[in-house]
């Protein structure tokens, strides 16, 4: 980080000397035409996610709680995805997503749905990305919220079905109250872990079509590895680190006053 730090205020290209340049780097980067627009597509990027991949696995976690057989196979199942390598995963969806024998095409095809061009289209290439990030991270987020539901004492929702309550009763009048703070915790995590998305645009869409796909974290590699300014990388990674730090400040201080109840 320190290094980092450094850098963001160097002309530096890792073979000759650095040299101090000031604010220069925070210029040259503010002034890319691609700056706003890749931290548009980060905050697109985590609120899709959010809402996708945050709400899933929770529905997940208290379907398999609530049923009776085969817990332990479907657990394997829903974590499956988490033991593959993140290259071997996006690159499974990138055959998925081909536009002429890939399988989502062929599903649409069964219903008499025309082919989409998921990864060649402004339209769909960034909800493509966020459904192959909400299939990796998806075991993680539900064995998580399995646990906690695990922990919720068994007589609360004795009472409730004592009570008439069905469901999503239960779910809305216990299950949300009793993990509230995983829930703003996972949250908190989920904003930090997607405002650095960068292996599915790399892999998938080289930041395209037309820079809609394009986030903070690969424009950042792109500033020190495609164009050699480890100056203006820096100074990007410098500014995303800053964000991230205030959601990791909420996070700690949520931790902690947890921990003192």
């Amino acid at each position: 980080m320190v290094r980092e730090i450094v850098l963001s205020f160097q002309q530096n290209n890792f073979v000759d000397p650095g040299k101090w340049v000031g604010f220069d780097n925070f210029t040259t980067v503010f002034t890319d035409p691609a700056f706003g627009v890749a931290w548009l597509n980060t905050a697109a990027f985590s609120g899709l996610a959010l809402v996708i991949g945050y709400a899933v696995p929770f529905v997940l976690a208290v379907v398999l709680n609530e049923l009776k057989h085969a817990k332990a196979y479907l657990r394997f199942v829903v974590y499956l995805p988490v033991m593959l390598p993140p290259a071997v995963a996006v690159l499974l969806f990138k055959w998925f997503y081909d536009p002429g024998s890939g399988l989502f095409n062929q599903a649409l095809g069964v219903v008499h749905i025309p082919p989409l061009s998921w990864l060649d289209s402004t339209s769909t290439a960034l909800i493509s990305l966020v459904i192959v990030s909400t299939w990796m991270n998806l075991g993680t987020g539900t064995l998580i919220y399995l646990a906690a539901l695990q922990s919720i004492p068994g007589e609360l929702y004795e009472s409730a079905e004592l009570d008439g309550a069905g469901l999503l009763k239960r779910v809305r009048h216990v299950t949300i109250p009793q993990t509230k703070l995983i829930l703003l915790v996972m949250l908190l995590l989920q904003i930090v872990a997607t405002m650095q998305v960068f292996i599915e645009p790399y892999l998938l869409t080289g930041g395209g079509p037309e820079n809609a796909t394009v986030t903070v974290a690969y424009l950042m590699y792109q500033y020190a590895f495609n164009f050699g300014d480890f100056g203006g990388g820096s100074a990007l990674g410098l500014m995303l680190m800053v964000v991230l730090l205030v959601f990791s400040t909420i996070y700690l201080r949520v931790s902690r006053e947890e921990a003192e109840r």
